[in-house]
């Protein structure tokens, strides 16, 4: 019986550990950072330190893929690209010049 649970815990470990590293290899398997560690760097760079929620959501405007909703503690929101971390969107004035509004014409 201390064999078997011995083993159950090593077999979780290496679970565990195995599972990190592909995970750390998937988000950053360009060698510059991924594109979610833009995101994180965006957010925490934003000034707006209260974040009460983020969420990935899917781009049904797009044609799909999928985009990051980051909800702050005064009702704002902020959306990043989760390929390029690059702001698609935000409640806020101040973001407004920052967006990439496109042509409509």
């Amino acid at each position: 019986m201390k064999g078997f649970i011995i083993a159950i815990v090593v077999i979780a470990a290496i679970l565990v550990i195995g599972g990190g590293a592909v995970a750390y290899k998937f988000l950053d398997s360009d060698g510059s950072g991924s594109a979610l560690n833009k995101v994180v760097d965006k957010v925490s760079n934003s000034g707006s330190s209260d974040v009460v929620k983020e969420e990935i959501k899917e781009n049904g405007q797009a044609g799909g893929g999928s985009y990051k909703e980051v909800s702050y503690g005064d009702g704002g929101f902020r959306q990043y690209d989760s390929d390029t971390g690059e702001l698609i969107g935000s409640s806020y004035d101040s973001d407004q010049a920052k967006l990439n509004k496109g042509d409509f014409d």
